[in-house]
């Protein structure tokens, strides 16, 4: 039992040491790799300072360009509320239209009615204008000779 103890205590030993010796090599500086480590990281920083550079002039245009969008949107929602209305004020004068031209029709119906009553009206005028001059005619010969006759 006793070299059990000793395998087993030199094996804890061992592992002591080791880790010892492990904590003791990550704190001793390297100085070439933890060099090259500051300059890459200040190359890092160097690139993401040129990125955010682009990133806030890149936002900033966006923002120039939805403000932009929202004044067209306000113009376009204006143009199209203007264009309904004149649809609905062109659709009004479009009825009013067709009504007038109902209308012109049946006033242009009734002329034709009165037209041709009114050419009847005229046919018999006519009529009466030749019997009155027949009777005219005719009361002349009758006034020549009763003056004839009288004298």
């Amino acid at each position: 039992m006793n070299a059990e103890k000793l395998i087993r205590r030199s094996a804890i030993g061992l592992a002591f040491a080791g880790l010892l010796a492990g904590g003791a090599y990550a704190q001793s500086p390297d100085p070439a790799p933890q060099q090259q480590d500051i300059q890459n990281d200040k190359k890092d920083i160097r690139s993401d300072k040129k990125d955010l550079a682009k990133d806030r002039v890149d936002r900033n245009a966006d923002q120039r360009d939805i403000n932009k969008d929202k004044r067209d949107l306000a113009k376009d929602r204006a143009d199209r509320n203007k264009d309904q209305r004149d649809i609905n004020h062109d659709r009004r004068d479009l009825n009013k239209d067709r009504a007038d031209r109902n209308a012109d029709q049946r006033d242009i119906n009734h002329d034709k009615a009165d037209l041709a009553k009114d050419r009847r009206d005229r046919n018999q005028d006519q009529k009466d204008i030749n019997k009155d001059k027949k009777d005219l005619h005719k009361d002349r010969k009758d006034l020549r000779k009763d003056r004839r006759g009288h004298k």
